[in-house]
């Protein structure tokens, strides 16, 4: 007998909380909003209290589940406080970043302190309580971690940025080793040129575009929706057998290649 697949459910998130850490702008608010919009219960978290707050109530008015509360991943009492008031979250997502581009040697001290503590130290101790939760509880879950294309090669002038997101790639590996057990599955995005706040000056010569358009499959620069639809996917029950992957939503940048051959005709 034909068993008949619900389709639909396999996409929902229905019954679930989605904890997104970083979702005041960006890719971290376009995933609250695309797992909002597939049902799932959204608790937007960032330091933007006022902005949060008012995003929530945008997707409330739209008939959806949100609300907000304030994260920063740079203070461990605001992490833990944060985790404390999702206790029953099922889906975390790790947007929260920041970059500061210059040469290796030309960092500060607090420069490199900032971006470890907020893309990496603050990033582990929340996964640590959230996902060890959910690992803990036996329910299963989701955990996302949102890398770069700096989890899986290396460009000038981000060093540090790089350490961080390399290290979440090792991260995701490793935890979706030691809570498969316990049906959560772990996962990296790599987001590759995806135009947001943090990098919008850095695109507006035009020789960087053209230079894009020379070298990238899909020459355009992505926007966080790229980034989210995938999130969302992950975070369903249709990505119930991928775990401990780094994926690359990049436009094809570290997988292809273009040159000026033309075949002759």
């Amino acid at each position: 007998m034909t068993v008949l697949m619900n389709y639909a459910r396999m996409f929902s998130l229905e019954g679930r909380t989605a904890l997104i850490a970083g979702a005041s702008r960006g890719i971290g608010l376009a995933t609250a909003r695309a797992m909002a919009h597939q049902g799932a219960h959204t608790v937007l978290a960032a330091r933007s209290s006022a902005a949060l707050r008012s995003e929530a109530a945008d997707l409330r008015g739209a008939g959806l589940s949100a609300r907000s509360i304030r994260l920063d991943v740079t203070d461990e009492g605001s992490i833990e406080a944060a985790a404390e008031a999702c206790p029953d979250a099922d889906i975390l997502v790790n947007v929260a970043g920041t970059n500061i581009r210059r040469r290796f040697e030309d960092y500060t001290r607090e420069e490199y302190e900032l971006i470890m503590q907020t893309n990496l130290h603050g990033i582990a101790q929340l996964t640590r309580i959230v996902g060890g939760r959910m690992a803990e509880g036996g329910r299963g879950g989701k955990v996302i971690n949102i890398g770069s294309l700096m989890s899986v090669l290396g460009l000038p002038y981000v060093s540090i940025y790089a350490m961080t997101k390399s290290a979440l790639a090792g991260l995701t590996r490793v935890l979706a080793a030691e809570w498969a057990h316990a049906d959560v599955q772990v996962n990296c995005i790599a987001p590759g040129f995806i135009l947001t706040d943090l990098n919008r000056d850095m695109w507006e010569p035009s020789r960087m575009t053209d230079w894009l358009h020379k070298v990238q499959a899909n020459p355009r620069l992505g926007t966080p929706n790229d980034i989210a639809g995938l999130a969302a996917f992950l975070a369903s029950s249709a990505a119930d057998y991928i775990t401990g992957q780094v994926i690359a939503a990049d436009g094809g940048y570290t997988t292809t290649a273009k040159w000026p051959f033309e075949p002759l005709t």
